[in-house]
């Protein structure tokens, strides 16, 4: 047993474990109803980043991210070229680049929500009752309340 399991309940442990695999599955079903322009997760990551924060230089994305400077300048690089998001002079600082979300960005992250949803709604009507519906909108606001603890 880790550290972990020894200092929580075992229904705590469980629900932990549960959530975390229907999330991971979740997610992964996500991702195919709209991932047809094939973006890797940092890519993914890095654009909703920004279209989450604004604009950011490579340094911050990579701090935020959590990961190498180079790492993310590659990972920029692709998403300019795809025309996803844009460089522009920082105004503060000739010597920095300020990346941002362009249009094509912007609609392409809302046509991946707009189907993922979707998908999740039709899924949602044909597989569950109206009242397990609204048990799940129970659950997220607790799930919610966890998060932001």
């Amino acid at each position: 047993m880790n550290e972990t399991e020894q200092t929580v309940s075992e229904t705590a442990a469980g629900a932990a474990h549960e959530i975390r695999v229907v999330y991971s599955r979740l997610r992964r079903r996500l991702r195919e109803t709209y991932d047809r322009e094939e973006l890797t997760p940092s890519q993914t990551s890095v654009l909703s980043r920004l279209d989450k924060d604004g604009e950011a230089s490579v340094v911050g994305l990579a701090a935020a991210e959590g990961v190498r400077h180079q790492s993310v300048a590659s990972t920029v690089a692709a998403l300019v070229e795809r025309g996803l998001v844009s460089r522009r002079q920082d105004p503060d600082d000739g010597r920095r680049q300020l990346v941002y979300v362009t249009g094509s960005g912007h609609t392409f992250l809302e046509d991946r929500r707009r189907a993922g949803e979707g998908w999740l709604a039709r899924a949602l009507e044909e597989h569950c009752t109206e009242e397990e519906r609204r048990d799940l909108l129970a659950a997220m606001t607790v799930l919610e309340r966890v998060v932001r603890s």
